[in-house]
């Protein structure tokens, strides 16, 4: 889920001025928020929990794209400079905030093996959940640094991997398990994500929206009759119901699979 980032000169680099190789082993071995120091002295008015807690604030707002130092800066009333006492950069800062809204994510605390799917069920619906409340998370994904390191995203695996070995893969297959599932959430949350951001951008509710746009799709399926063929939404089910259900579908099909390995 994360891509780590190779440490800058600049960040591995020991300061001349430390005088001694010991000096060298104060550096982290690589550039990362769960890897630095915190300040041994926080200002009173401002801490890491602070700045983290309005960025995400900020980014469910205002999206990825207002997402700075110095707009952060301003709207908790800090400079700049303030900020980077407790996050060196915009990188780190984007570790944090994906740390922090995983942090929402349930996994219950079951490990019997009778219920393993119906516990993966809730911890997939909870990690949708999460990113169709934080959208931005979805154009993150790819640039999140080193956020597996972080405290609520190692909660999250340690507790995943205690499920599914209840269930009774072993611990390499546990791991891959774990990844599939995660993997089709994410796919599918973030064209879920991508969809309501544009929804959202033009002001009006989805299904005004995906009414205004029918007559775009039926003039581009016109040639193709696959595509003219499909059922016809009927006025029954909202486009949130269809989206539940859908996603329910492919989570369903990834479980049945993941559960033939389990078979005697």
């Amino acid at each position: 889920m994360a891509v780590s980032r190779k440490p800058s000169a600049a960040a591995a680099k020991p300061s001349e001025s430390s005088g001694s190789a010991g000096g060298a082993h104060d550096e982290p071995p690589v550039a990362s928020a769960w890897t630095r120091r915190r300040p041994r002295r926080e200002q009173p008015a401002l801490s890491r929990e602070h700045i983290v807690t309005e960025a995400v604030q900020l980014l469910d707002a205002e999206g990825i794209e207002a997402l700075s130092m110095r707009r952060l800066g301003t709207r908790l009333g800090a400079g700049a400079t303030s900020l980077y006492r407790h996050v060196t950069n915009r990188d780190e800062l984007i570790e944090l905030v994906v740390d922090e809204v995983y942090g929402e994510i349930l996994v219950p605390d079951t490990d019997d093996p009778a219920h393993w799917r119906e516990s993966a069920v809730v911890c997939a619906d909870s990690v949708r959940a999460m990113i169709l409340r934080h959208p931005w998370v979805a154009s993150v994904f790819s640039q999140v640094g080193l956020s597996y390191l972080g405290p609520h995203v190692m909660r999250l695996n340690d507790r995943m991997l205690a499920l599914f070995e209840a269930a009774g893969f072993d611990a390499e297959e546990a791991g891959q398990a774990i990844a599939t599932v995660i993997a089709y959430v994410i796919g599918t949350g973030t064209s879920e994500a991508a969809w309501l951001t544009m929804v959202a951008r033009s002001g009006e509710d989805e299904e005004r929206w995906a009414a205004r746009l029918q007559p775009a799709i039926d003039e581009a399926s016109a040639d193709y009759p696959r595509l003219r063929q499909q059922p016809k939404r009927s006025g029954a089910r909202s486009l949130a119901e269809i989206r539940d259900t859908n996603f329910r579908y492919g989570l369903d099909r990834v479980l049945d699979g993941l559960a033939l390995r389990l078979a005697p």
